[in-house]
């Protein structure tokens, strides 16, 4: 029997007690639809932590602040002036406030072994934002906005070269400034509201170039390097205050390795800073996501394991109902091995069908679903599609069940093929 004839021979030979394959499939689809709605939740969960990840800088950076006193649990930290704030200069709010980072640190910090370059973040403080006549609303900009890139519902990236004062609205704020969607915002002239250090009320215009999604590990609006620049000078007022950073990012080799790395934050904190990358920020974030789909998977591993004894059985009793018909195969010269390949081929054709069933029913259910979640109950988390059905993974799905169908199917199918023909065909 040639290997297109094997098939075809299996296909059909599935079909023989129909309820009792049909009851097998079943019992597969519960676990295809399960394992394709837990891998859809983790490919969106993960494909949203990516784009957060995007929204905090690129992955060759440090997140330098200064280290701070650590609270001993024995009350607050005893006043030294040697280390406060007030011993380097009057603060204010364009200061940084306690624990910003100094010119002096920002030298030291360039010095380090393996910093290749080091960029300030200027600190100001927003009063509020409006669009034309419009109500005004309070806003603040993300420290990490001008190397961010932002998971956008509309418009572009900000131009850290440009001279144009540019700004990335959240996309709550759409609709509270008075536009019809994202879209309509993009080019839009805004004004910012502040209060200078003399306490006199300033403003300032910024062009919107994008619409960002809201995420869960930034807050706050961007802003390029020119409009910060002209906030911090406008809230300024031309007094001379000391210069002080909340945040420097400290850019290294892209190619540094993990020891590397490590290594280099050690140097920062022998220098009185702390780094963090972005891996380290996201870390115990990833842990969960990771943990909870792992679990969830679990309990679908687990609907097919019990799937593939329901297999066992169901090609169990197969064999001994066709027992004879396994002795008249033998006698005309079939080998074991093509009754092995024919057992095992009734198994994975099972697993196929539901599989095929279980992937398919996910994918109508999940996409609606899915659209729906997005709209009501997840529609503050722009850009978040809870069920996520990639391709290659509904392929993944279909390939584990039908192997583990197979692997199933090798044990009737082994014990068909080593029956002796004589006594096959004496079976009653």
């Amino acid at each position: 029997m040639k290997t297109l004839d094997l098939v075809r021979t299996a296909a059909s030979n599935t079909f023989r007690a129909k309820l009792r394959t049909t009851l097998t499939t079943l019992a597969l689809f519960v676990g295809a639809f399960t394992l394709t709605l837990t891998t859809a939740v983790g490919a969106g969960v993960s494909d949203y932590v990516t784009k957060q990840v995007a929204s905090l800088g690129a992955d060759d950076v440090l997140l330098v602040s200064k280290t701070t006193a650590a609270t001993t649990g024995d009350g607050p930290t005893p006043y030294d002036p040697d280390t406060s704030t007030a011993s380097s200069g009057t603060p204010n709010q364009l200061t940084g406030g306690t624990g910003a980072l100094t010119p002096a640190d920002v030298e030291t910090l360039e010095g380090i072994d393996g910093v290749l370059s080091v960029e300030t973040i200027q600190s100001v403080a927003l009063d509020w934002v409006r669009a034309g006549t419009s109500d005004r609303y309070e806003l603040s900009i993300a420290p990490t906005s001008s190397i961010a890139q932002s998971d956008l519902a509309a418009g572009e990236q900000l131009d850290p070269e440009s001279s144009q004062r540019q700004l990335v609205l959240p996309d709550d704020y759409v609709d509270a400034l008075g536009f019809d969607d994202a879209a309509e915002a993009i080019g839009t002239v805004v004004t910012i509201g502040l209060t200078d250090v003399l306490g006199e009320a300033q403003t300032v215009e910024a062009t919107v170039v994008g619409v960002a999604n809201a995420s869960l590990l930034t807050s706050g609006a961007g802003a390029n390097a020119a409009l910060t620049s002209e906030l911090a000078t406008v809230q300024a007022a031309g007094v001379d205050t000391p210069e002080r950073y909340q945040v420097a990012i400290a850019r290294f080799d892209d190619t540094a390795t993990a020891a590397e790395v490590t290594a280099l934050k050690e140097r920062v904190a022998d220098a009185g800073m702390s780094g963090q990358t972005i891996a380290d920020q996201l870390g115990l974030i990833q842990t969960v996501i990771t943990g909870i789909t792992g679990v969830l998977n679990a309990f679908a591993i687990i609907a097919l394991l019990a799937a593939a004894f329901g297999i066992v059985n169901t090609l169990l009793m197969s064999v001994q109902e066709r027992t004879r018909e396994i002795g008249l195969m033998k006698a005309m010269g079939m080998s074991g091995r093509r009754i092995f390949a024919l057992f095992s081929l009734e198994a994975a054709f099972i697993g196929l069908l539901g599989s095929v069933l279980g992937v398919v029913v996910a994918v109508g259910v999940g996409v609606p679903l899915s659209a729906g979640l997005a709209a009501g109950p997840l529609a503050g988390l722009g850009g978040l599609s809870i069920l996520l059905f990639e391709p290659a993974s509904l392929a993944g799905v279909i390939a584990l069940i039908i192997v583990i169908a197979f692997l199933a199917g090798t044990l009737p199918a082994r014990r068909a093929a080593r029956k002796a023909p004589i006594d096959a065909l004496r079976y009653e």
